[in-house]
């Protein structure tokens, strides 16, 4: 390392010092959701999910759980109760030149399920503030912070909501620019790690409900017919149908290779809701197929697409007689 690396390394650490002292700081004391859990709300987020639930309805009905942060939300008039502990945060990171910042994640634990007529109560706190990370964006802070919300004295739920502070790194002109040959890469998380796994050894599993026997896809932490978390997976055997389609436009993109969709690089591909023969859906692309010839009934069987050293995705190929 040289002498400059080392001071950087140095300054960066001692700036991390003072990020690290708002590390418990509480960034919301006694806050208060600006409406009580209600019928409206919870049919207009109903509607926008596609969720019919029979759960959200009616006498007995809950609210959805992953509203939780909309109880809470202060709108545009921002809520009151906010500290200056993570103002002065930003302010900080912003002095430093981190004046940039998006949203990166959220994690939500669910303990018990909210009602119509619940009041929300919560109180957030600056959870961490991490080392100096290089990012494609540029250079910054992960920013995490813990909202712990209750409803009738008893904890109804954590949200953790993650923020990247950050410098945008410079970006050569556009004739100077390597194109990138690497396809976009899927998000693996702690609810989907297994079906991933499951791609790689050329298996497509669909998580089914121990329960209630319900098979569900996409992945989901617990069961959307009887709220059980328990599950194991069944195999799927890579029948299909298209249930409905798209046809993508989109300037030319290395990525996406010619062989992978029609003869043409940058070409138009369909992209499909494919229904499996064991009743679910997922989205994936259609090979095997002018995009043009492709159309809803069409018959499609699995097959695993190695599209480089470190990726392979779940396709469906359709056949054109």
């Amino acid at each position: 390392m040289t002498a400059d690396a080392a001071g950087a390394a140095e300054e960066a650490g001692r700036f991390h010092t003072l990020l690290t002292a708002f590390e418990g700081q509480p960034a919301a004391t006694a806050g208060r959701g600006k409406d009580l859990v209600n019928e409206p709300m919870i049919r207009h987020w109903c509607e926008a999910m596609g969720d019919a639930h029979p759960a959200y309805t009616g006498p007995d009905a809950i609210a959805p759980p992953t509203m939780l942060q909309a109880w809470t939300m202060g709108g545009l008039s921002g809520h009151s109760d906010r500290s200056s502990a993570y103002d002065e945060l930003l302010a900080l990171l912003d002095s430093a030149g981190f004046t940039s910042v998006v949203a990166t994640d959220c994690e939500q634990e669910y303990h018990r399920p909210l009602r119509p007529g619940d009041a929300v109560t919560f109180d957030a706190v600056i959870e961490s503030v991490s080392p100096r990370k290089t990012t494609k964006l540029g250079t910054g802070h992960f920013v995490t912070t813990r909202m712990d919300v209750h409803a009738g004295g008893e904890r109804a739920g954590t949200h953790r909501f993650r923020i990247l502070k950050y410098a945008p790194a410079a970006r050569p002109p556009a004739r100077e620019r390597k194109p990138n040959l690497q396809r976009p890469r899927p998000v693996v998380n702690r609810d989907n790690e297994g079906f991933w796994a499951g791609v790689r050894d050329h298996k497509l599993l669909i998580q089914r409900c121990t329960a209630c026997a319900a098979l569900r896809f996409p992945w989901l932490p617990g069961c959307n017919a009887c709220a059980s978390p328990d599950w194991d997976t069944v195999e799927a055997c890579g029948a299909g149908t298209v249930f409905s389609y798209v046809v993508m436009h989109h300037p030319p993109f290395p990525a996406f290779t010619a062989h992978e969709h029609s003869a043409a690089e940058g070409a138009p591909y369909a992209v499909a809701l494919v229904e499996l023969a064991e009743g679910v859906r997922m989205v994936s692309n259609i090979t095997g197929v002018p995009y043009d010839k492709v159309r809803i009934g069409l018959p499609v069987h699995l097959e695993f697409l190695r599209v480089d050293d470190g990726l392979e995705l779940p396709v469906f190929r359709g056949s054109e007689g």
